[in-house]
């Protein structure tokens, strides 16, 4: 129960410290999430609502990274495993166990009904606690950004949340 009621205070002040950071705007600054042991940043006006994870019913034929619908708020949304679809995991990982894991929404703007599946939140992030990294010249898909560095050496990838949406393997469900 203690669980339930420090997560809930969490997602509240993200959500807090979401709406304040997309009010001020003036530098970027990003929702940090983790999946698969790599961490991943989104950027604030690209991301939506977090959810705690809820009962999701399968879509048969649909890649393995394509968890299922869930119905969030009243609304249905697909559920992607972003580890599974960034090629993170193996086909043999265990799935997360039951109530673990977040979904975080795409925002209204880019007209999607979907959630991505993490491990866990991480904060937020903001262009003053962040150095770029060099371009280390490997071919990258068009939804992945810079390498960014925290001042604790931690790296973190940059996913433009927009170019997801339009991504053409991300929108083939279909297995």
């Amino acid at each position: 129960m203690a669980k339930k009621e420090a997560l809930r205070e969490l997602q509240s002040r993200l959500a807090e410290r979401l709406q304040a950071a997309r009010t001020q705007q003036r530098s970027s600054s990003w929702l940090a999430v983790e999946c698969a042991g790599r961490g991943f940043l989104f950027p604030l006006r690209e991301a939506g609502e977090i959810f705690a994870p809820a009962p999701m019913v399968t879509v048969p034929h649909t890649n393995r990274w394509f968890l299922g619908v869930s119905n969030l708020r009243g609304h249905l949304h697909g559920v992607v495993d972003l580890a599974g679809f960034l090629g993170l995991k193996g086909a043999d990982a265990p799935p997360l166990a039951p109530g673990q894991g977040q979904l975080v929404g795409f925002n209204a703007t880019l007209d999607l009904n979907c959630v991505l599946m993490v491990d866990r939140l991480a904060g937020l992030r903001s262009e003053e606690q962040l150095t770029r990294e060099a371009d280390d010249g490997r071919p990258r898909p068009t939804f992945a950004g810079a390498r960014l560095r925290d001042t604790g050496g931690r790296v973190w990838q940059e996913l433009s949340l927009a170019a997801l949406a339009g991504d053409e393997a991300f929108l083939r469900i279909v297995g």
